[in-house]
């Protein structure tokens, strides 16, 4: 009689993750590792090594002055996200609402958007606004626009035909089928679309800031640059990282694993 072959049991789920965190750690020690080889073979202004950029940082820490500088950057990307949300929101709705608008925004407005460079919106807040917040949160909006637009009138386009048969069997009142039916629906969507301007944000404030503002994470490492300060420009660039890595892990994840809960399908 055939012996039947054992069956594969796959390893337990902490198990798997574990070794997905050592494959992250040795990762990450490698990058380290192969960066202190290297400052130790160009000069210091070039590439400071990590302890250098290290000791800047914890002497960032006692320094009020960057604080404040990040605190201006982080207001430069509050503000631009606000603004951008509800600018594409509006994109996204007139589209799916009002049929005449529909190859406006689809046709026109969203790709034109998406395809027209940061660089140029900054150089046209240049010329329009000058060196000042105005410009840097005006580029940055013209760039993000697009996510919350794309993100919303493909949650719109993706609504549920039979959901939104019963929600006007229930009620003719638009407003009240949008407040309880639809905005509902499109909080993956809406969510989907700040994690995605949030991360992007930190990439175009730094540059606007650095060619753009007087005021800024982005303006100190202007100054830093002007002055051959490598191991400030790597300390705040390691702080930067720092803050969006501990963003994604302690809010943006956690979230997104309770939207993937309550919308699960099938």
């Amino acid at each position: 009689m055939a012996v039947p072959a054992p069956s594969v049991v796959p390893g337990p789920a902490p198990a798997r993750r574990l070794s997905g965190r050592a494959a992250a750690h040795l990762f990450t020690l490698a990058a380290l590792l192969a960066w202190w080889g290297y400052s130790l073979v160009v000069p210091p202004y070039q590439v400071p090594g990590p302890e250098a950029v290290a000791l800047r940082m914890l002497g960032f820490l006692a320094d009020p002055a960057l604080a404040v500088q990040l605190l201006v950057s982080l207001m430069h990307i509050g503000i631009s996200i606000a603004i951008a949300f509800v600018a594409g929101a509006g994109l996204a709705l007139a589209s799916a609402y009002v049929p005449a608008t529909r190859m406006l925004v689809d046709g026109v407005l969203t790709p034109f958007l998406n395809a027209f460079s940061g660089i140029g919106w900054l150089f046209l807040a240049l010329l329009w606004f000058g060196l000042n917040d105005v410009t840097v949160i005006f580029a940055v909006t013209m760039i993000l626009i697009p996510f919350t637009a794309i993100n919303l009138r493909t949650g719109l386009q993706e609504l549920d035909g039979e959901l939104m048969e019963l929600g006007l069997s229930l009620t003719r009142a638009r407003l009240r089928r949008m407040t309880h039916l639809v905005a509902p629906l499109l909080i993956p969507y809406a969510f989907a679309a700040l994690r995605t301007s949030f991360g992007v944000s930190w990439k175009v404030v730094l540059t606007a800031e650095l060619f753009g503002g007087n005021a800024g994470v982005g303006y100190v490492l202007n100054i830093a640059r002007q002055e051959f300060d490598t191991e400030t420009i790597f300390a705040i660039i390691a702080f930067i990282l720092l803050f969006v890595v501990l963003c994604e892990q302690l809010v943006f994840r956690p979230v997104q694993r309770r939207l993937d809960r309550r919308y699960a399908r099938g």
